[in-house]
């Protein structure tokens, strides 16, 4: 089953849309109830006793994530945004695939003013979910607000700087535009699917409809935002390499036989997911396979490794497939199943995959 906590939060100046975790774990009725009767003390704002019925929850289930994200929500409605914080950052240590709690981590980091913690910690939601629009949105207000303090402290050292003065008001022009006083949370829409216990190109537990938080008094309107900070090393030169012949595009009266060969690639894809053999499981991506982020292989792949190799056994499954077949190029869209012993989930996702070499290996994975 699915649950979804929705919740609303109050922040300073930058959009704030916190969505509820959704975990599909096989939780026993008295489970639910629990969540349930926290979830109704929370929407009554009775908060003191929603924490302690969460401490007690917590106590008999000290791993369950959808209780700890809870516990986070509580403390921030409490002002208690130190204890929140710690909340997260642990979340975010113990499911390093989950965008939600770095997300919030960022919101709750801006209302500090902590800008570059927000945006450091937006870029790992985004490196965890490539589709995660949420933490877009939150990352454009943020660099907003770094460009924001840049003029003014280059107006500070040099008062006469024109170009200066113009580009900090052009942005403050854009914060008075968004400007929503009194707003109230937007209808819920639903969530674009997010995370497996992996990364957001991988399984992804499903997401529950977003929903939006009352916007503050004065909303930063998102920019486009700069190169994620960490540098990348210079790529070395490559080697030109002697001219393939072209692959014989599929022929129409060969498409049944290509839409069999691209599912059955992406069922053994799956399986060799499930038996952890990553030589196998990362022997399905193409050379020019698009990685998260513009990440290096390399770390993309080392990244993969690590998650795969978690203690304890995991099962991948794919259902549904629907094959487009366009010449030498593939469309797999299916759902996928990831089971694990802390975690269950279910999302829509798509593969597109090229013809190397008479076999079909993965160019293109996102979500939905």
């Amino acid at each position: 089953m699915s649950t979804s906590l929705p919740t609303r939060f109050q922040t300073s100046r930058l959009t704030a849309v916190f969505v509820a975790l959704a975990l599909v774990l096989s939780s026993p009725v008295a489970r639910a109830d629990n969540l349930a009767e926290i979830q109704k003390l929370m929407k009554s704002g009775q908060y003191p006793q929603a924490l302690e019925k969460t401490d007690a929850y917590i106590a008999g289930k000290p791993r369950d994530a959808q209780g700890r994200f809870m516990k986070g929500l509580i403390l921030t409605e409490m002002n208690r945004p130190a204890d929140a914080i710690a909340v997260f950052t642990k979340l975010t240590e113990d499911y390093p695939e989950l965008p939600e709690p770095y997300n919030n981590l960022a919101v709750l980091y801006a209302q500090q003013k902590q800008y570059e913690k927000a945006r450091t910690a937006l870029e790992m939601a985004i490196r965890t979910h490539p589709a995660y629009a949420i933490a877009y949105e939150n990352l454009g207000d943020v660099y907003a607000k770094l460009a924001s303090q840049a003029y003014d402290k280059a107006l500070q050292l040099d008062s006469s700087n024109a170009a200066a003065q113009g580009k900090l008001s052009l942005i403050r022009d854009l914060v008075s535009t968004n400007t929503r006083p009194g707003g109230k949370p937007a209808t819920p829409v639903a969530a674009a699917k997010p995370a497996e216990p992996a990364a957001k190109p991988a399984a992804e537990p499903a997401r529950p409809a977003a929903v939006e938080a009352p916007k503050p008094a004065a909303t930063v309107v998102p920019v486009a935002p700069p190169a994620v900070a960490a540098t990348k090393p210079a790529e070395p030169a490559k080697v030109a390499e002697a001219p393939k012949p072209a692959e014989k595009p599929a022929t129409k009266t060969g498409d049944a036989d290509a839409e069999a060969e691209a599912a059955a690639a992406v069922q053994n894809w799956a399986a060799a997911w499930s038996k952890k053999d990553v030589r196998a499981y990362l022997g399905h991506y193409a050379a020019d396979f698009q990685t998260p982020n513009g990440m290096p292989r390399k770390a993309w792949e080392t990244e993969r490794q690590q998650r795969i190799n978690k203690p304890g056994k995991i099962l991948v499954s794919v259902d549904d497939l629907k094959v487009t077949i366009e010449g030498n190029k593939a469309t797999v869209k299916f759902r996928q199943t990831y089971k694990s012993a802390s975690l269950n989930s279910s999302t829509g996702k798509t593969l597109v995959l090229v013809r190397v070499g008479g076999k079909w290996l993965i160019q293109q994975e996102r979500v939905g």
